[in-house]
């Protein structure tokens, strides 16, 4: 009677550990990227009787989480981050590195993305150019700005009128930018037409104005004027550094294709300090091309079709995006975009074996396995999803059945023992 007792007190205890991992899970029904817990039960053997094996209650063997996908929620944050498949977020701090499937993140006074407890996401890094390296380190949003970067070829398309009027190459009624003659370089005069270009050194945007003058059949000369920057008030011109010439010609054919547009030299621009700059008008058929991809000489009017310079000015960084694979792009003010890093995922061959610590939490171990990393959608990883939460696997009406299931069992486990009780109490009333 006494063994049946406590055959009956070990299923208490295993219904009472049981309905703690039901209530486990029930609390945490809401909590980001949990994953909820079943208890597995062992039969204990304590005894032979009369050559047969007679059990000696039951046991809880293990406490096993399931790693089912959890419904994603959609929210407005960009750290919001959740995985759609396998893996878990690597994250470092004072605990080391520890593992997890909650997605809340968000930046500390130090740029490192952190969750709530200050564990800083990790990833691949980058090198000053944006390009991904093999180093793992913290994903931070330190790089406030990018640095500026001098033009050094402007792309020209546009049409020159072919029956426009023809100006002298030199002499009087030639290009001139002192056109009233007050000795000022600030009115330029003699010219066909003319379009404007913006273009950086290391520091400053800086206007220049491509004056066109038709001086022969076909034949046309540019002229690159912009604010002097020893004389306020007053323009200067690039120069071509090899010829001396204040101009660069171009040259075209009876069809209208580009023949030469003397583009193999830049011309140098005095801006803060000289720089060179190539403007360049298509290719023309001196260097092998058609001569019509890029400015022509038809007879339309005059157009401008598009002006590209690979110049920009110093940028912010303005905000970022996180793609599918985990990877960081920074979008600056200045219109340009750079790699600031990837997410990495960890992988395990026996995740159920990992131990859970507070605050969604897991640490490797021995049973669990080495953590596998790598990218987001390679060897098994899933994706990354930003501006999303994995939200909790937990079924709220199958913790309900299998807590009324517990609660019959512990209520069963209960009545055994009233039961051994009162025959006990027979025993004793017999003595008597």
């Amino acid at each position: 009677m006494i063994s049946s007792m406590y055959t009956a007190v070990s299923g208490l205890n295993a219904e009472d550990a049981d309905l703690s991992v039901i209530g486990n899970n029930i609390a945490n029904e809401n909590t980001v990227g949990f994953k909820g817990s079943r208890s597995v039960f062992g039969d204990v053997l304590s005894a032979e009787i009369a050559g047969q094996q007679v059990g000696g209650g039951v046991a809880v063997d293990a406490v096993s989480p399931s790693f089912s996908q959890g419904a994603l929620e959609t929210t407005s944050n960009t750290l919001d981050l959740a995985i759609e498949g396998d893996g878990f977020f690597v994250v470092n701090g004072t605990s080391g590195e520890l593992y997890t499937r909650a997605g809340e993140f968000s930046t500390d006074k130090n740029g490192n993305i952190c969750d709530s407890r200050g564990d800083v996401l990790q990833g691949y890094q980058t090198d000053a150019n944006g390009n991904i390296t093999g180093s793992i380190g913290n994903l931070t949003l330190t790089v406030s700005q990018i640095p500026a970067q001098p033009t050094s070829t402007v792309d020209m398309n546009l049409n020159l009128e072919s029956s426009a009027t023809t100006y002298p190459a030199s002499g009087a009624g030639s290009f001139t930018l002192d056109g009233n003659g007050d000795g000022v370089k600030n009115d330029p005069a003699n010219y066909n037409y003319s379009t404007t270009a913006t273009v950086y050194d290391s520091s400053t945007a800086h206007t220049v104005t491509a004056y066109y003058v038709k001086t022969a059949a076909n034949t046309w000369q540019v002229y690159y004027a912009y604010p002097d920057p020893a004389n306020p008030g007053q323009l200067t011109e690039a120069t071509d550094p090899t010829t001396g010439n204040s101009y660069q010609k171009l040259t075209f054919n009876a069809s209208g294709a580009l023949v030469n547009d003397d583009s193999d030299g830049p011309l140098s621009f005095n801006f803060v300090t000289t720089q060179n700059i190539k403007f360049d008008y298509g290719t023309s058929i001196a260097e092998g091309g058609s001569g019509l991809d890029g400015t022509t000489q038809f007879a339309s009017d005059f157009a401008v079709q598009n002006i590209t310079q690979d110049g920009y000015p110093t940028g912010a960084l303005d905000s970022y995006t996180i793609d599918k694979n985990g990877i960081i792009t920074g979008k600056f003010t200045n219109g340009k975009e750079k790699t600031l890093g990837e997410i990495i995922l960890a992988k395990f061959d026996s995740p159920t074996s990992l131990e859970q610590l507070d605050g969604n939490m897991y640490s490797q171990t021995t049973a669990s396995g080495q953590a596998l990393i790598g990218k987001p959608q390679t060897s098994g990883m899933g994706s990354v999803n930003s501006g999303s939460l994995e939200e909790s696997n937990v079924d709220l009406s199958d913790q309900f059945v299998k807590m009324i299931a517990a609660q019959s069992g512990y209520e069963a486990n209960s009545k055994m023992i009233t039961t051994m009780d009162q025959l006990m109490q027979t025993l004793v009333n017999m003595k008597q």
